[in-house]
């Protein structure tokens, strides 16, 4: 259900700004951004279609979802209840996240058609793969970084490998 109002936003917003003759929202949005404003609509989408996870109501908390009721106003900093959600284009789920940590993990891969010209004639944003797993630090990778750069971890080949196990969807 989640997939499906990601879907039904872009088919909206991508039809009016069609019509307008302007560029769809997924040419518009550099991958970054892109990737955030999934895993912000995915969150939000799922709490709603949830029984007891809630959007983390703390400003950039831990993680995403989080088991409504455990925490004080549904908000924490950094939690262990709850799930991170990441979205990736990279087949196979890889992400960087912000630090290696003991989590429940869900990963959306999605396809953006970039390369179909006119670019009237793209495809549709679409989820190819989501998984589900739940991941240690030994799992992670730290990758490094320079004076300006923001610290990352990223599962590391077994991490990945455990996370693909637990698949929850996969398109094809």
């Amino acid at each position: 259900m989640a997939m499906q109002d990601v879907y039904d936003f872009f088919c909206d917003v991508n039809g009016h700004l069609s019509a307008k003759r302007l560029q769809r929202l997924d040419d518009m949005l550099r991958p970054a951004i892109m990737s955030g404003v999934l895993s912000d609509m995915l969150t939000a989408s799922l709490a709603k279609h949830s029984r007891v996870l809630r959007e983390n109501r703390y400003f950039n908390g831990h993680p995403d979802l989080i088991v409504q009721g455990i925490y004080a106003g549904n908000a924490v900093k950094a939690g262990k209840e709850g799930v991170e959600i990441k979205t990736t284009r990279k087949t196979g789920g890889a992400v960087d996240t912000h630090g290696a940590r003991e989590q429940w993990m869900c990963v959306f891969v999605c396809d953006v058609d970039t390369e179909t010209e006119p670019a009237t004639n793209r495809r549709p944003m679409t989820f190819t793969e989501v998984y589900l797993g739940h991941v240690t630090p030994d799992d992670f990778r730290r990758n490094p970084r320079g004076e300006l750069g923001t610290r990352t971890a990223t599962l590391h080949k077994d991490g990945i490998a455990k996370l693909r196990e637990s698949w929850v969807y996969r398109l094809g």
